[in-house]
């Protein structure tokens, strides 16, 4: 499985109040501040994941992952209308598949369940995304625009978009669209048995392969030629409709379409074929060939939230969202979560999440593919398979900010646990948490 990683953003939206004060010549509108003071927001997430469905060694082998993602992001008003949000993360993981890359790192015997110590072992991933938006002067139309900017060892990626929103109704309808755009560059890392291979290598005249014995079949001729596209766009746009029904309900429509281009196939994923016989170095078998897939993917889903006030204790909260794609996925994801409000600043919020989906039409498992296929992946995120998460959290609330810190108000506290866990054995366990503070 790919790295997995789960950052958590908070997203501000203050409805602002209307009032008139009469005076003895007339009467003049006043008008609330969208936000009153800048917000900190301190987020962090830690995630572990394991398995035996690799797709960096053709899906066999360890999946052990584990990521940190500390983020802050900072919500600053501009004015009585604008509002200027920045949000700047890192996440350092180390993978124990990603490792195996290069599986030859010559501390131990190269075995695909057994991680290597290579240079892709770990890595950092670093993101910068500011978000500018704009209320109007009755606060009924807000439109926002944002860039980003992320790095990998491995890509290169700038996005931009924007928003509009439109509250009718005295508020109880809520229209909303958005657009993005996300511009992404490869630097391709290939398995580390193919370089030999590329245009002007030596194939198995070289170094490597004269101090290595082959086992298994001495005939090694993989099917490799290094992509030529690096670059892969995403286009995406989508629509929200939310009604307010009563005092105690309000519920969510959400349509969404994605659409990708370019290098959607990734470079150190190998491929082991049924009609070829395997070479092996040591324990890990050679690539038969590296994944390769469309240079093209169109993504819908459609979605739908309804929230229900019990009582003073009980909310119930519930989503559910129906995917599909040109590549053959059908997926179904149903939530439900219940905050418990057991004092005035504290809540509880117990939660579970199912979700299944079929097999996209070019995977197939540890060699099951053909070498005379056109498309193949043994990515098991690409399989068919069913996942349950349950999670718990924990949220602390004090709109009065009474615990002060330097000059920061804490307005509120986060901290949740979910556990994931698939039918084809990944399991997962992430612990995310998050301050929130006013400055003062």
């Amino acid at each position: 499985m790919k790295k997995f990683i789960y950052i958590t953003v908070l997203i501000f939206c203050v409805l602002p109040l209307r009032a008139q004060e009469k005076e003895e010549q007339g009467s003049s509108e006043y008008k609330k501040r969208v936000l009153e003071s800048t917000e900190v927001d301190l987020l962090s997430s830690y995630y572990s994941q394991d398995g035996d469905n690799a797709a960096v060694s053709g899906g066999i082998g360890t999946e052990k992952l584990t990521d940190f993602t500390p983020t802050i992001v900072v919500a600053i008003p501009l004015n009585d209308d604008d509002v200027l949000t920045i949000d700047a993360g890192v996440s350092a993981y180390t993978s124990a598949s990603s490792s195996n890359i290069n599986p030859w790192d010559g501390t131990s015997e190269a075995d695909p369940f057994q991680a290597s110590s290579g240079a892709s072992s770990s890595d950092m991933w670093g993101n910068f995304t500011g978000t500018f938006s704009h209320s109007s002067d009755d606060r009924n139309s807000i439109w926002t625009a944002k860039i980003s900017v992320s790095s990998e060892y491995d890509y290169f990626s700038v996005g931009f978009g924007g928003s509009y929103t439109k509250l009718l109704n005295e508020k109880n309808t809520e229209l909303s669209g958005h657009l993005n755009v996300y511009l992404d560059t490869w630097n391709p890392i290939y398995p580390y048995e193919l370089r030999p291979f590329a245009p002007g290598g030596s194939g198995l005249n070289d170094s490597f392969y004269q101090n290595h014995t082959i086992t298994g079949n001495p005939d090694y001729q993989p099917v490799f030629d290094p992509f030529r596209d690096k670059g892969r766009n995403s286009y995406s746009a989508g629509i929200t409709a939310s009604q307010i029904f009563s005092k105690r309900s309000q519920g969510t429509l959400m349509f969404d379409i994605v659409r990708q281009d370019g290098l959607l196939s990734t470079p150190f994923q190998r491929v082991y074929f049924q009609d070829v016989e395997g070479s092996y170095i040591e324990n890990f078998q050679l690539a038969d060939a590296i994944e390769q897939l469309p240079d093209s993917r169109m993504k819908i889903a459609v979605g739908a939230r309804y929230n229900q006030y019990l009582n003073e204790m009980f909310v119930l909260r519930t989503y559910y969202r129906y995917y599909f794609d040109d590549w053959g996925i059908r997926s179904h994801t149903a939530s439900l979560e219940i905050p418990v409000k057991i004092a005035s600043r504290f809540t509880l919020y117990p939660s579970y999440r199912y979700y299944s989906q079929t097999a996209a039409d070019y995977f197939a498992p540890y060699e099951q593919h053909l070498s005379t296929d056109e498309y193949y992946t043994s990515d098991y995120d690409l399989s068919k398979f069913n996942a349950n998460q349950f999670g718990f959290g924990i949220n602390y609330t004090d709109i009065f900010t009474g615990f002060k810190f330097l000059h920061l108000g804490l307005k509120s506290f986060d901290l949740k646990y979910y556990h994931y866990k698939r039918n084809t054995g990944l399991t997962a366990n992430i612990i995310t948490g998050g301050f929130t503070f006013l400055l003062e």
